[in-house]
């Protein structure tokens, strides 16, 4: 599917608003009209509610999370991510709010990388560079759901069949994606990927947070902790195959403090940084963010070998939920993924997926509040 047809899509969707049901005391899974696709594609949204109340919708188109209604620590609900109201908004969206990226999460440079000798050319996307998979990535195909409900928690699990060639690269990729949201107040992602040719994988998820709320300001002066020693330097937005060290720089969030502290010394946090493991595949802690006001608290564990911290600089404001304007800095990410343009890097964590081997990652967001 080419650009010219994204506005096609566009065209030809049936606008929709969310509908918000009330919170309910238990463990319940329903499913919503979202909007339409050419031709006669209806998509839904599923609403997640754990005995806690806390909800979380989601849509097939990007297999993405379009809300997640957190307490604050006087039991006060509030959306946490950025996104949209409407359907086509998603359709027309270019900052991959909550959707799942692939098939590659980050920038490969130049467009193009070598498999066994065999050179393969991406979609170049972002200048010369490709960037999440391309301009019809993950998040912008709709995937086939499928919903669970088990004793303690619910969920959905999408699934997506990626032809061999598209955005160029090589191998049919079968994917699944499965969300739980659980009674331990954990949203739980969990990835698997096979192949038919050996190929590239890279998946994440790229919600944006906003503790306070979504719409409600600026993230600087949340807490944020980052479990990393090492983060990948850059140069033009692309790692230069160096591993350094965190410390005595303005990337160091090893001790939690507040975002905005060296925000303006390294001009806006869009980082990879290197996940402390004790072996790899490890389901450990990656990062951990408080906002004073209302003590709400996340926490990220995930089986990747790294995150990526991202802060929103975005450089106009975007129309968000109910006539929010996100403006820079309203938000943040962390992207549970390998790291960036590592089929160039050899000396990188491969990425490589063969026929036979499964890819597998877990990554999950715990809430809670301060004490």
């Amino acid at each position: 599917m080419t650009g010219r047809n994204i506005l096609l899509l566009v065209l030809a969707v049936t606008v929709l608003s969310f509908v918000y049901t009330p919170v309910i005391a238990s463990t319940v899974l329903k499913s919503e009209p979202f909007g339409r696709l050419v031709p006669n594609k209806k998509v839904k949204f599923f609403t997640l509610t754990n005995e806690n109340g806390i909800e979380a919708k989601l849509t097939p188109f990007g297999a993405t999370l379009v809300s997640l209604k957190v307490p604050d620590a006087n039991g006060n609900f509030t959306d946490v991510v950025l996104g949209y109201n409407r359907f086509v908004e998603y359709v027309r969206d270019k900052s991959y709010f909550g959707s799942i990226i692939g098939r590659f999460a980050g920038r490969i440079a130049n467009a193009e990388f070598k498999l066994d000798g065999k050179e393969y050319k991406l979609t170049a996307n972002d200048g010369k560079n490709h960037l999440h998979g391309g301009v019809m990535g993950f998040n912008k195909q709709l995937w086939k759901a499928s919903t669970f409900k088990k004793k303690r928690s619910c969920g959905i699990t999408f699934s997506y069949s990626s032809p061999d060639g598209e955005e160029g690269y090589p191998g049919n990729l079968d994917v699944k994606v499965k969300y739980t949201l659980t009674n331990d107040n954990e949203l739980k992602i969990e990835y698997e990927a096979k192949t038919n040719k050996k190929t590239i994988v890279n998946l994440t998820n790229h919600s944006y947070f906003n503790l306070a709320g979504q719409g409600n300001g600026n993230v600087l002066d949340h807490n944020m902790m980052i479990n990393a020693d090492y983060y990948t330097p850059m140069e033009n937005d692309i790692p230069t195959g160096e591993i350094k060290k965190v410390e005595s720089t303005g990337l160091d969030f090893r001790k939690s403090l507040p975002i905005g502290t060296n925000i303006k010394k390294v001009g806006g946090f869009d980082h990879n940084y290197i996940l402390n493991k004790k072996y790899p595949g490890e389901l450990s802690l990656a990062a951990k963010v408080q906002e004073p006001v209302s003590g709400r608290v996340l926490e990220v564990f995930t089986t990747e070998p790294a995150v990526q911290f991202y802060t929103c600089n975005f450089p106009n404001s975007i129309r968000g939920k109910w006539g929010s304007m996100y403006k820079k800095n309203n938000g943040f990410c962390l992207e549970a993924q390998h790291y960036p343009d590592s089929p160039n890097k050899p000396s990188f964590p491969s990425v490589v997926l063969k026929p036979g081997e499964v890819y597998r990652q877990t990554t999950i967001y715990k809430f809670s509040v301060q004490q």
